[in-house]
């Protein structure tokens, strides 16, 4: 290589550089925290309600019962754990279809605890400009004590949080009393520990690269986004060209924009929205705040960057144009499936019988003679009483004649009780061809009528 040549270096990634938000008031500003509140109640308070003397919301992995306020679903009941997904889904759908990354903007969990970890930052560093001026500082001791008490705050955040997830997997009281004691299970403290190091990793030092390059709706978002969508919308038209000016003079030609930045001061994910729609935005409107707040202080009509539609801003809709393009084709159709599926789902966990029961015949005792000259199989009835209230059952059997019980034909459970009860069935000789005969066994509440179930079974006549 000649002393001419120089060597290059291409870094294929760009170092991050660290974002600073801005605190600002305003109607948008005000509605996060409201969904902060509402999220974080219903998360941290949510296992510490109780329902018929147990847990309200409860996922027993061990017992494998899952409680859903007066619902108790089991593994066989998985359709409508699936159901519900699928309704989160279309409903994700048809809120971005409509207003864009609302969910993102204003209830994902990453935004909601990002939110709070920024609050919490705030209080212990001080605004923007304190933190950014800390930074720089070389370490000292008073630099030294408020990391450390914003990080300790943060972590007893990240910790509560770790406990909480864990509290709707294993009963919370217990679980508290397990931590008391320092009793937890390998995997209990597991799960703490790793969902609260998550929510201190995510919040606390990964935050808009969480949304940027980890979160995948950010990347499919626009297969759901149209010309009538709404978005967090920068008018060019009015601002542009941008530049300073005295208060109430439209100097020089220039648009509404100042240039102040204050849209990019206060951006969680550190864009800015005059450069048009960009995947990085969350749709959390602080630029919408902030921006309001320069046109109040500036003499100038709010809405510079507002809530919107591309085809309104091209054409200069009114806000009641706007609101009649909301019901378009697409969104009509997410409500309507939303709709059929939330009937189906709601019409088939009310009419659901609170019974399940199989009939598993014993392979390893086939059709018998006994006394008599009767016939005689034996099965096991697998019996889940999913109701919470205890329930005795009558056991009837047909399909042949002179077939009945030669056991017990009630039996008690306990609410939410599984129970395996071993019954024999009995039939005359002669009836019935040889080999296996179609049977039905069912049992029937004795206290509901209604509730009944019915299975099939092999009842097999030896040769």
């Amino acid at each position: 290589m000649s002393a001419d040549e120089q060597v290059s270096v291409i870094k294929m990634y760009a170092a991050r550089e660290e974002i600073y938000p801005r605190e600002i008031q305003g109607r948008y500003a005000t509605l996060r925290w409201v969904f902060v509140w509402l999220t974080q109640l219903v998360f941290y308070g949510l296992p510490w309600i109780t329902w018929n003397g147990r847990q309200a919301v409860l996922f027993d992995l061990v017992a494998r019962k899952f409680y859903i306020l007066g619902i108790v679903l089991w593994p066989q009941d998985f359709i409508y754990l699936a159901a519900l997904l699928i309704i989160s889904a279309y409903l994700l759908f048809l809120a971005t279809a409509v207003a864009g990354r609302v969910w993102c903007g204003f209830a994902c969990p990453q935004t909601v605890y990002t939110e709070i970890f920024m609050w919490i930052e705030r209080k212990i560093e001080g605004p923007r400009s304190a933190r950014m001026r800390l930074d720089k500082q070389p370490m000292s001791a008073s630099k030294a004590a408020k990391k450390t008490a914003k990080h300790l705050a943060w972590g007893a955040v990240s910790l509560w949080t770790g406990i909480t997830f864990v509290g709707y997997f294993t009963p919370i009281r217990t679980l508290m009393a397990e931590i008391a004691t320092l009793g937890l299970g390998p995997w209990e403290w597991f799960w703490v520990l790793f969902y609260g190091f998550a929510t201190y990793g995510n919040a606390g030092w990964m935050r808009e690269q969480v949304c940027k390059y980890m979160c995948p709706y950010a990347r499919f978002q626009s297969s759901m986004f149209d010309k009538d969508t709404l978005i967090v919308s920068y008018d060019e038209k009015r601002g542009e060209p941008r530049g300073a000016r005295s208060k109430n003079v439209e100097s020089k030609g220039l648009g509404d924009c100042i240039d102040c930045t204050m849209c990019v001061q206060v951006c969680p994910t550190g864009i800015d929205i005059r450069n048009g729609l960009q995947y990085e935005c969350i749709g959390c409107a602080a630029c919408v705040d902030a921006c309001n707040t320069v046109m109040d202080k500036v003499g100038f009509p709010r809405g510079l960057i507002r809530y919107t539609t591309e085809n309104a801003l091209k054409n200069n809709w009114s806000i009641a144009q706007v609101r009649k393009r909301a019901l378009r084709p697409r969104v009509l159709i997410y409500t309507a499936i939303l709709a059929a599926i939330v009937a189906v789902f709601a019409s088939t966990l009310m009419l659901r019988t609170p019974l399940k029961f199989d009939v598993i015949r014993d392979r390893g005792s086939m059709g018998r003679e006994v006394e008599d000259g009767m016939i005689e199989n034996v099965y096991r009835l697998q019996v889940m009483n999913t109701s919470e209230s205890a329930q005795t059952y009558r056991i009837s059997v047909s399909g042949l004649d002179t077939l009945k019980l030669a056991t017990p034909d009630l039996v008690t459970l306990q609410s939410t009780e599984s129970r395996a009860v071993p019954i024999r069935i009995r039939a005359e000789h002669g009836k019935g061809k040889t080999g296996s005969n179609k049977i039905q066994v069912t049992l029937r509440s004795t206290s509901d009528q209604s509730v009944s179930v019915t299975e099939n079974a092999v009842f097999i006549v030896p040769r």
